[in-house]
């Protein structure tokens, strides 16, 4: 009978996010929408992580989302499938159901996955795929090609997690993609390299020149400079000053894969940093989302 891994081969434990976050410092308008986050079930039996992960998440269920979305003063958000599950997105296709006309996803899928799933998908309000190439669990860039095609025609698009110091050995490849292009967290890159690293200010460039989308998310992931995060300032104004109309903002709520969590609402309190006027605020929070995610 075979023996249970050694604990120290385990993926490492998360902190749990906070219980309580700071209030947004400025107002926000009707239909803000956090782009990114994920719900993770305590029902580890019937929502099962996958053994290869690169991480074991704290549970964030439907309700303390919704309620930290609430905290948040937004109506809207975006539910992204966590690589911890890999392609099995039965609880956030659950949750998504029960709330159509506030909450949109972002699965997993592969190549195999059927028409008859995506049209479920799509029912639930899935409007796009991820491609994840930084933790265990995710699809990778193998099946780019194949999936943009698939996705193309439900009106869907490719969101990637990736570091930009990469982008320009793909670039190719997604500037073919049929679909719109979503990039994960800034670009996920570190944040003391600055605005002029080549990867990032290509990315610059898609975004101005190709009608990329980027996610205003995860700059703790990027900073060395708790518990503002100021180094990762530069990097969001420059992209909004690039294309304020294809820029939407994240939380990135439960903030996995960390051993501290960041305030949320401090989070939320950099945008005006970036954006000081309420009409790009409304752009990044209001209709950027509404046109991505198809929020009527």
């Amino acid at each position: 009978m075979p023996h249970p891994p050694d604990s120290a081969e385990l993926p490492p434990l998360c902190a749990a996010p906070r219980p309580s976050l700071k209030a947004p410092s400025f107002r926000l308008l009707p239909g803000a929408c956090d782009t990114h986050a994920h719900v993770i079930s305590a029902d580890h039996i019937r929502y099962p992580f996958v053994a290869d992960r690169s991480y074991t998440p704290a549970p964030a269920p439907e309700q303390a989302y919704l309620q930290m979305l609430h905290a948040m003063g937004m109506q809207r958000g975006v539910l992204v499938q966590p690589s911890i599950y890999g392609t099995d997105n039965r609880y956030m296709l659950e949750v998504l159901e029960r709330h159509q006309a506030c909450l949109r996803g972002v699965a997993v899928v592969d190549d195999q996955v059927s028409d008859a799933v995506l049209e479920h998908m799509h029912h639930c309000g899935v409007r796009g795929v991820r491609i994840n190439v930084l933790f265990r669990g995710g699809v990778d860039l193998d099946l780019m090609e194949r999936l943009a095609a698939r996705v193309a025609e439900f009106g869907w698009h490719v969101q990637f997690l990736i570091d930009v110091r990469h982008l320009e050995t793909l670039q190719a490849r997604m500037a073919r993609l049929p679909c719109p292009v979503v990039i994960d967290h800034l670009g996920h890159f570190p944040a003391r390299l600055g605005v002029r690293e080549p990867g990032f200010a290509l990315l610059r460039r898609n975004v101005a020149e190709r009608g990329w989308w980027v996610k205003l998310s995860g700059i703790y992931r990027l900073s060395d400079a708790p518990p503002d995060y100021a180094d990762a300032d530069a990097l969001a104004q420059a992209l909004i000053e690039a294309a304020p109309e294809r820029m939407v903002w994240g939380s990135d709520w439960p903030h996995v894969a960390l051993q501290s969590t960041p305030d949320t609402g401090a989070l939320l309190n950099r945008l005006p940093l970036w954006a000081p006027g309420e009409h790009q605020r409304k752009q990044i929070l209001v209709d950027n989302p509404a046109a991505l995610y198809d929020f009527r």
